[in-house]
Formats: C-alpha cells, sequence, structure tokens
C-alpha cells in the first residue's frame, strides 16, 4: 500500500492538526511566559497549493509491511517490556505493527466526510461493512464492530445559531472499534486484536476544544494520587472531548466502556489485546481511553497505544498513574512537528530528585523548584508518557524544506517509520549509501 503526501481538493484547509494554544495568562505570570510562540496564527485557513509538497513516488510503503508472523514475541511488540532493544534500531516486525496500526488511523481520516457543504458532514461515508475497503485498506482480517463519536462540552452562545450549521456541529464521528476475526491473521497475531482507531482534529468545536490548554482534574478514587500527592490531571479540551454527551448521544467514554465490556465478555477467555492508535487529537483520546480502559475494568488484557503525533496530555500525576495501571504507550515523534511540543511546559521531576541528591546543586535546585512552582501555578505543568521512537524529517532526503503541517502530517509519519533504521543512521537510503561505500 502506497503512503503519499498529497493534496486534497480546492476547497480543503489542514484539518489533520491538533493545534494548541496557550491561554491568555494574568500579567503576573508574563515575566515567565512571555516569550511563549503564539500558535493562533497556525488555525488560518492554508491554500494546499502553495504547500511545498512531496513527490508522490518516494514515499512508499512496503505492500508486505506488518504481515510477517509475530506469534512467538507479540507481547513484545504490543509493549510488555516496554520495547526494550526494539526501537534502536528499529526492529522490522515492530515496524509493520507501526505502519499496519498507523494504516487503521489513516482509514478513519479517509472515511470521514470533511466538506461543510455535504449534508453528511463530520460523519462517516461509509458502511462498517465497507469502511476499510473504500478506504484502500482491504484484508486486513478486522470486523468493525462500533463506530465512536466525540462531543464538545463547550456551550455556545445563543447568536452561534445563525451561523452556518457546520461551525456548531457538536458532535462528530471520531473513529471505530475492530475486531481481529480473521483465522489466519489471529494466527499471525498470536492472539486475537481489538482495534481502536481515532482521527484527528476536524470540526470547528475540536478546534476549540484544542485551545482549552489548561490542566484539569481527573475523577479519581481514593489512593489515586501520584507525585507529592498531586492530583493527576489532563488538558482540558481533551478530557471535554472524551467525557461530554448530549441526551441523545452518549459520551466517547460511555461507548467505549459499553463496547469494550462487551467484547471481553465474548472473548474474554482467549489471548487477547486491546490496542489503541490516533494521530494529533487522537493519539491524546487513545492515550486517555487506555488510562480509563484499565482504572474501569480489573481484568482487562494487554492494553497498548500507539500515538502518532500526539500532542501533551497530562501532568506527571497523570504519567505515574499510567504507568501503574499497566498500559503501555509507544509515542512516534517527528523532532520537525511542533505539536508534539504543546501544550504547556515539561518538568522533569526525576531530574530534580536526582539534582537534590548532590548539595553543591542546592541553589539550582533551588532556582528550578521556583521556575516549577511558577509553571504550575499557570497550570501548563505537563509530563511525557510512555517510550518515544524519535524520528526527523530533516533526516528523509524528500522532505526537504517541509512545513509546518507536512511536518504534522499522518502520511510523513509513516514515510518516516518505514525508512527508520537507528539513532545512528536514521534513513534507510543514507544507510544504502554508506554501506556501498565500504563495500
Amino acid at each position: 500500500m502506497k503512503l503519499s503526501i498529497r493534496p486534497f481538493s480546492h476547497k480543503a484547509t489542514i484539518t489533520s492538526c491538533t493545534l494548541t494554544q496557550l491561554p491568555t495568562l494574568n500579567p503576573k505570570h508574563m515575566t515567565l511566559t512571555h516569550n511563549l510562540p503564539n500558535w493562533q496564527h497556525l488555525l488560518n485557513p492554508v491554500d494546499i497549493s502553495s504547500l511545498a509538497l512531496t513527490p508522490v513516488t518516494p514515499i512508499t510503503t512496503n505492500p508486505t509491511a506488518g504481515k510477517q508472523p509475530v506469534r512467538k514475541s507479540w507481547m513484545d511488540y504490543q509493549g510488555f517490556n516496554n520495547w526494550e532493544n526494539l526501537l534502536d534500531p528499529l526492529d522490522d516486525n515492530l515496524r509493520g505493527e507501526i505502519i499496519r496500526y498507523g494504516q487503521f488511523v489513516d482509514a478513519a481520516y479517509k472515511a470521514f466526510e470533511f466538506d461543510p457543504d455535504s449534508n453528511f458532514y463530520a460523519t462517516c461515508k461509509y458502511s462498517k461493512a465497507s469502511l476499510f475497503e473504500k478506504s484502500g485498506l482491504p484484508g486486513t482480517g478486522y470486523r468493525i464492530t462500533k463506530n465512536l463519536r466525540a462531543t464538545s462540552g463547550i456551550k455556545l452562545p445563543s447568536w452561534i445559531e445563525k451561523a452556518p450549521s457546520w461551525v456548531a456541529t457538536q458532535s462528530s464521528w471520531i473513529g471505530y472499534v475492530a475486531v481481529c476475526q480473521d483465522k489466519e491473521e489471529i494466527a499471525r497475531l498470536g492472539r486475537r486484536d481489538v482495534v481502536i482507531a481515532f482521527r484527528g482534529t476536524a470540526t470547528c468545536l475540536e478546534w476549540l476544544e484544542n485551545l482549552r490548554a489548561t490542566l484539569t482534574q481527573l475523577p479519581s478514587s481514593p489512593n489515586n494520587s501520584g507525585l507529592d500527592n498531586c492530583e493527576p490531571m489532563v488538558e482540558s479540551g481533551f478530557l471535554s472531548l472524551y467525557t461530554s454527551g448530549t441526551d441523545l448521544i452518549p459520551s466517547l467514554q460511555q461507548m467505549l466502556r459499553q463496547e469494550i465490556a462487551r467484547l471481553l465478555q465474548s472473548y474474554g477467555n482467549e489471548p487477547l489485546s486491546i490496542t489503541l492508535t490516533g494521530h494529533s487529537l487522537g493519539a491524546a483520546l487513545a492515550t486517555l481511553a487506555a488510562y480509563d480502559i484499565k482504572t474501569t475494568f480489573n481484568r482487562s488484557p494487554l492494553v497498548t497505544v500507539f500515538s502518532f503525533a500526539g500532542p501533551r496530555v497530562g501532568n506527571s500525576s497523570f504519567r505515574q498513574n499510567l504507568d501503574k495501571k499497566g498500559p503501555k504507550v509507544l509515542r512516534i515523534v517527528n523532532s520537525d512537528d511542533v505539536i508534539t511540543k504543546v501544550p504547556g511546559f515539561v518538568v522533569d521531576d526525576n531530574e530534580r530528585r536526582h539534582l537534590a541528591c548532590y548539595s553543591g546543586f542546592r541553589k539550582a535546585v533551588e532556582f528550578q523548584n521556583w521556575i516549577h512552582q511558577k509553571v504550575e501555578d499557570t497550570q501548563l505543568s505537563y509530563a511525557e508518557v510512555g517510550k518515544e521512537l524519535r524520528l526527523s524529517s530533516k533526516d528523509s532526503p524528500y522532505l526537504m524544506g517541509t512545513n509546518v503541517s507536512t511536518c504534522h502530517e499522518l502520511s510523513t509519519y509513516l514515510h518516516l517509520v518505514d525508512n527508520f533504521q537507528s539513532s545512528k543512521c536514521p534513513f534507510k537510503a543514507t544507510a544504502k549509501r554508506l554501506f556501498s561505500k565500504k563495500h
């Protein structure tokens, strides 16, 4: 299957990015944050024809990717041992699995009705039975069992009724749940796999939710606190999209809990995995959903997240609780993608405590603690989760001169994964040239 960066129709705007703006701060905090970048200009419509897009031909993916037998080591590829010794250099079987799950996300994009002039805007264009085939992903061995919708919790002003209908689209199709049903594919995988795939930002209210960058507390149970007895907190907009519903449409959280409960009842007695995957906003929702699944179901199977171009999700306590509850998260990150660096600041608490062990660093630690407290006061203190596979557009000879949107595209990510070798030799074409010079 070819994966390429290509233009959309002339009506299109860049819709697959999760762009998160930092909130307006109190003047008292301006000395700490006045140099922060302003992402607002990135929300403006983009003329697709003006982008320096990559030629189609070089950006291809091996059609057999993801089809090698993985049954003997499937738990390793799903992160049971945190992908130890598999990321650098990148194991070929893991590469195939990452690309395969990325293609499930690609299908979610292709099945979504982006056209605001359509009567079916923000819905799925295809039936569950035909989605994979019509999205260019036949022969997966999976069957879609549940369509998923996300609902914004933003209360709209009364004047919004005069705006175009697409502006106030509160609930939209955001992905699906699919279960592996093909016997040969189950044998290849070594278990029955459940895939939950999420697309990225598309609708107006989803964009607005992304702008709600401050942290908000997760509903917690006793003894659920993490570092320094701090409660787990996540980005307000992501949590809103995950937990909001209407009188007619249940929340994404309710849909997923109901479907996972049904699937565990049906297949809980056989080897089973739950794999969540998403791009941009979808990556953030996949992380929240994995946390929720492991919190809700005591005997859930191995839960894994393959996160593409995901923004930051929560604070250090959220990270600690995520680690404790057991879902495995692999963040695929493009160093040149600004979306993976927002929202907020990242403060490494482990490093802070390590430095505190050395008396010579006391003044530095005191200053760092002061900075840390100021960041927490603005509710912008985030922590990275899981393991990271770091890539770079600069390593690809086919992606020179790319802009912000191209660096964030899912097709760019899959291109980089397909060609990544190791941190010492990050691109296949470069590796081949070096090998030929030595021989």
